[in-house]
């Protein structure tokens, strides 16, 4: 048989995968086009295996129907030496950047947000661990404009020189038909976290966030979150995200669409200065669940989210690196976490950077 004969089988899969990406252009209101990513800086899986990707040079969020409907996530082995140096050769390249990892939790693929030789990238990994380029060119999307973004300029000088516009967002997370995102907005309290209906309509202003830092002893507003996870508290939908230098907050979702242009969040653990969240899982481990953050200096995190509902706020300063709040045990088995997603009920994905920086992409059993 010719290579350009499809198998039955390769035929239907085809079929079905069409199938797929019409069933989610239509339901939601997806049109095929190019989409002008300015860049691939984090992602999210939402529904009908459609993909949200955060472009924060862009000020935007995309919605992409990415067709992916084969496979399983309990099948699933990823192990890839070199992500960095794999990816740029699948797609024609020469230098890669990973930005950000999904798992799409029915099929146990990975999308990865990329920068290729100063190109976005969004590209699969199967759970077989072979890379795809996911055509932007001729797919169904839909976009949403954050009119409030920062500017794009760098602004200060020496060490505080910085493009707040790179932190215009900051992390996704699919909720409740409504996608959450963190990050600045141009505005004196520039930190937010915004609610924006799906399919999209129009923008979200968002609403500031303070916080009080126990690590500076002092209230802020000004700091974007860096990673969040959305749960159910005491059945109360709630965001709990992490913060530089390490506060741990809660924050009600309905809080976030009240009159108002604040919201509080509660300090629920001081977890350490001099330190950056990277990213945040949650997962359930004989019927407990826990909370699971990787960290730029202070390794890996377990903490239990029993307790979260009725924990006390910080409102004392916490000094010379201390911790104080929700406990946490750190988890000495992952080293050089830098990106995680849930794989399976068993297993974590996760990107890990080792000595001399070069980056894997490989499996691991949740703590």
């Amino acid at each position: 048989m010719s290579r350009s004969t499809p198998t039955v089988f390769g035929l239907t899969a085809v079929v079905v995968c069409l199938a797929s990406t019409v069933h989610a252009a239509n339901l939601w209101g997806l049109q095929k086009g190019a989409a002008d990513l300015a860049s691939a800086t984090t992602l999210a899986m939402g529904p009908d295996d459609i993909l949200f990707v955060g472009d924060a040079k862009g000020a935007s969020v995309f919605a992409i129907a990415t067709g992916d409907t084969e496979g399983s996530p309990a099948s699933a082995s990823i192990h890839i030496d070199d992500l960095p140096k794999a990816l740029a050769a699948a797609v024609g390249g020469t230098d890669a950047t990973i930005n950000d990892l999904a798992v799409n939790p029915r099929t146990g693929t990975a999308f990865l947000a990329a920068a290729v030789d100063g190109k976005p990238v969004i590209a699969t990994v199967d759970g077989t661990g072979t890379i795809t380029r996911l055509p932007l060119e001729s797919i169904a999307f839909s976009k949403a404009v954050l009119g409030d973004a920062p500017a794009d300029e760098v602004v200060g000088e020496g060490r505080r020189a910085r493009n707040r516009r790179d932190d215009s967002i900051t992390d996704l997370a699919f909720f409740e038909n409504k996608l959450l995102v963190s990050g600045l907005r141009s505005a004196v309290a520039s930190s937010t976290v915004r609610e924006l209906a799906f399919p999209f309509a129009e923008w979200d202003d968002g609403v500031a966030v303070e916080i009080y830092h126990a690590a500076h002893g002092r209230d802020e507003d000004n700091a974007a979150m860096r990673t969040f996870v959305p749960l159910s508290i005491d059945g109360q939908p709630t965001i709990v995200g992490a913060y530089v230098c390490t506060p741990l907050v809660k924050i009600p979702v309905k809080a976030l669409s009240e009159p108002g242009e604040r919201v509080k969040g509660t300090t629920v653990a001081e977890l350490g200065n001099r330190n950056r969240p990277l990213d945040m899982v949650s997962y359930q481990k004989d019927g407990v669940g826990y909370l699971l953050l990787s960290n730029s200096a202070r390794g890996v995190m377990k903490i239990p989210t029993a307790g979260l509902e009725n924990a006390d706020a910080l409102s004392e300063p916490v000094s010379g690196g201390g911790t104080a709040g929700q406990d946490f045990e750190t988890v000495e088995s992952l080293q050089g976490v830098v990106q995680m997603d849930r794989l399976n009920d068993e297993m974590v994905l996760v990107l890990t950077e080792g000595e001399g920086g070069r980056q894997d992409l490989h499996s691991e059993l949740l703590p």
